[in-house]
């Protein structure tokens, strides 16, 4: 016990004097700052003039970067709500005109001998052409629901067609659903099949040229969705 008040002792002590060093450098600070003010208030005058311009700068570009950030979400909502729009007229078609639109689609982006199969027991090859570079292009057409995902299983009976029975370069799975459930895309990506959901679908439609909708295979393009198990 005793050593215990011996070192709150101390420590009062030590606040004590630490409290008057203090209270004796700010007297001085406050002499040397009157002795010296003709020196000083420039030096306080710039001080203050730069911390007013940097809280300035701070503000007008955390408000660009809100603006931008606004404007950009605003940009994503509108390519969403086009893409959505032009979707619509895509969701009336029947099946058999859904082939033919995305034959259309391969045409307007430079394949060339671009056939619809039009039946059904085509082995997956519901559209079948060649790239403007020669490679042949086999599609498998899914006009499903838009809430509606594909799933493994119809990956696999593409996957298991496109290459041995149709001899394709490029095998696209395109659907109107509105993704590819995990065990699909990550089959796709094994496989070397690109993937084509709704959003890319849109994209598509839109004007966006397949050369360039390829690489992204089920990623990308408007409104990011998990995919489902």
């Amino acid at each position: 016990m005793a050593a215990r008040r011996r070192r709150r002792r101390l420590k009062k002590q030590t606040r004590k004097k630490l409290q008057v060093w203090g209270a004796v450098a700010a007297v001085i600070a406050v002499v040397w700052v009157a002795g010296n003010w003709s020196i000083v208030w420039p030096i306080l005058v710039a001080v203050f003039a730069a911390a007013v311009l940097g809280a300035a700068s701070w503000a007008l570009l955390r408000a660009h970067r809100q603006a931008v950030g606004r404007d950009r979400a605003w940009r994503a909502q509108e390519e969403v709500r086009a893409r959505e729009l032009s979707m619509a007229q895509v969701d009336a078609l029947t099946w058999q005109e859904f082939e033919t639109y995305i034959a259309e689609l391969c045409r307007r982006d430079g394949c060339r001998d671009v056939v619809v199969s039009g039946k059904s027991g085509d082995l997956g090859a519901d559209v079948v052409g060649y790239l403007a570079d020669g490679r042949k292009l086999v599609i498998q057409c899914k006009k499903y629901a838009p809430h509606r995902s594909v799933s493994s299983q119809d990956m696999q009976k593409f996957v298991g067609t496109a290459r041995l029975e149709h001899g394709a370069d490029v095998a696209l799975f395109v659907t109107t659903g509105h993704a590819f459930t995990r065990a699909a895309l990550g089959l796709a990506l094994r496989q070397d099949v690109v993937a084509l959901h709704r959003d890319l679908l849109g994209s598509w439609v839109k004007g966006a040229h397949l050369e360039s909708l390829i690489p992204l295979n089920g990623s990308g393009g408007g409104t990011r969705r998990c995919f489902s198990a």
